[in-house]
């Protein structure tokens, strides 16, 4: 795109999805990694959804995102990722496909005390063809695995990486961002056509 004279042209967009189960850790990745202030839709978790939400295994847990998550990192002067953090709750999921549209890819924040809770994300972007990396967040006191222990678990195919890391660290999130980078451009490389 040309520029016109005097203007600066705006930068290109990246958009990321972080999406995972209930109280994984998306919303502290996506404040990690983000270089502004985090937009935020955590709201207190309340009565009326004990029937429908489940703390098994997140009994601390005391807000929950209801919408979406959005950070942003400036890459250059060219290009912006912005990540969307999704909610984990199965009443929100609707807003996933709205959230995805647009997304070159995707990290999914498991957690492996409740390694269950990621199936349902990696189903979503993997009956989509969307590319996604499956990053472990070692919560303080859970039992560590292998990426090969929880990819075996997972079922994963071969082609996912599986990475883990610690959501609370910006560098921590910032590697597995540089991570999914590096596996979307792997992706696109493999299927790009041979020029002859």
């Amino acid at each position: 795109m040309d520029s016109v004279p005097g203007s600066d042209a705006f930068p290109e967009a990246v958009k990321i999805l972080v999406a995972g189960g209930f109280g994984v850790g998306k919303t502290t990745f996506v404040a990690a990694a983000s270089e502004i202030a985090p937009l935020s839709t955590e709201e207190l978790l309340t009565q009326a959804g004990a029937g429908t939400d489940s703390l098994d295994g997140v009994e601390a847990k005391r807000t929950t995102t209801v919408a979406m998550d959005f950070g942003r990192i400036t890459l250059s002067g060219r290009h912006v990722l912005y990540l969307f953090g999704t909610p984990g709750q199965e009443r929100f999921w609707f807003l996933w496909d709205e959230l995805s549209a647009g997304a070159l890819g995707a990290v999914v924040l498991a957690d492996t005390r409740r390694l269950t809770d990621s199936f349902s994300a990696v189903d979503f972007f993997e009956e989509r063809g969307l590319a996604f990396v499956v990053a472990v967040n070692e919560f303080d006191g859970a039992h560590r695995y292998t990426t090969d222990e929880v990819r075996a678990a997972l079922d994963l195919d071969p082609g996912v990486p599986v990475v883990l890391c610690d959501a609370r660290g910006t560098e921590s999130a910032t590697q597995v961002l540089v991570f999914l980078v590096s596996h979307l451009l792997d992706t696109r490389s493999a299927h790009a056509p041979d020029v002859v």
